[in-house]
């Protein structure tokens, strides 16, 4: 009887976790004056006219649970009251490097915000596997979202730069809740990312992925979507960009992905432009590229 009784705590025990996935630990107003970005944004002490847009939207620190893990993690939103689409923004970097900050939120995601959108964006947990268990912290800001007041639950997107390209398309995998995604500069063959740039085995997957060199084909491949883009969610759609001067991703990548992406008439465009991984000398492009594909994928007609 006992056995029994501690079975049946221990299942109710797991399924109280994971009904708490998502779940919204903690929300802190930032002050962004406060903060290292502000004097960019900044001169004597106001916000310079290119940012003035930042006076429309609240930012937030933010915790979440995630497989009873406690997940930091960035929010945005309008000022103003209504019901908003959801961004999920994934950063790049793996690890410490290549946080999640105040400052990569405001340049990559603060005007397509004041347009009208909630934008939420994960740290990832403090054991980072390169696209392994974490991509879970992804997908659990799904939950968060039907914890914000302004957010719409049902109309989510989604926009990767970088490393958080990979964890864009694992989570477009692993989902069909994402009506669009964006991917930017986003590895899509770690097997010619390796053979590009050996220090990325050796300095990031030998050390984040579990038992990496008794398993390399396979979590490579894991993590690889030109090996199963016909398992993208079919309903959802995907913008992706590159810079043909990316010397930490070459723009074959994209194109690789893209030519697959064909064969199954997958609903997709890509674009190429002249710049780097950064896309240097094209932001104020890439902000208007952005807030007009996710415009026309969540707020246009017959998307609701």
């Amino acid at each position: 009887m006992n056995k029994i009784s501690t079975t049946l705590i221990l299942f109710l025990l797991a399924n109280l976790a994971i009904a708490q996935d998502g779940k919204i630990l903690s929300k802190r107003l930032v002050d962004i004056s406060q903060t290292p970005i502000w004097e960019r944004i900044s001169q004597d002490n106001e916000l310079l006219p290119a940012f003035n847009h930042l006076n429309k939207l609240d930012l937030y620190f933010i915790a979440y649970q995630s497989d009873s893990l406690i997940i930091r993690g960035l929010m945005m939103e309008p000022k103003e009251e209504g019901k908003y689409p959801v961004i999920i923004f994934n950063r790049g970097g793996n690890r410490d490097f290549g946080q999640l900050s105040i400052g990569t939120l405001i340049m990559y995601t603060s005007k397509l915000a004041a347009e009208g959108y909630v934008v939420l964006g994960s740290n990832y947990r403090e054991k980072d596997e390169f696209g392994g268990e974490e991509i879970n912290d992804v997908l659990n800001l799904m939950e968060t979202a039907k914890e914000i007041d302004k957010a719409d639950p049902n109309s989510i997107g989604m926009f990767g730069w970088s490393r958080g390209g990979m964890m864009t398309y694992l989570a477009l995998r692993k989902s069909d809740k994402i009506k669009t995604a964006i991917v930017g500069n986003g590895p899509t063959d770690l097997f010619g990312l390796i053979a590009d740039r050996p220090k990325m085995e050796t300095n990031v997957l030998a050390e984040c992925v579990p038992n990496y060199w008794d398993n390399k084909a396979s979590e490579l491949k894991k993590r690889s979507v030109v090996h199963w883009p016909d398992e993208l969610n079919k309903n959802s759609s995907l913008l992706i960009l590159c810079g043909i001067k990316d010397k930490r991703l070459k723009a074959d990548q994209s194109s690789q992905l893209a030519e697959k992406l064909e064969e199954i008439n997958y609903d997709f465009e890509l674009k190429k432009y002249d710049t780097d991984h950064y896309f240097t000398g094209h932001k104020e492009e890439l902000n208007q590229l952005v807030i007009d594909w996710f415009d026309s994928r969540l707020k246009g007609p017959g998307t609701n």
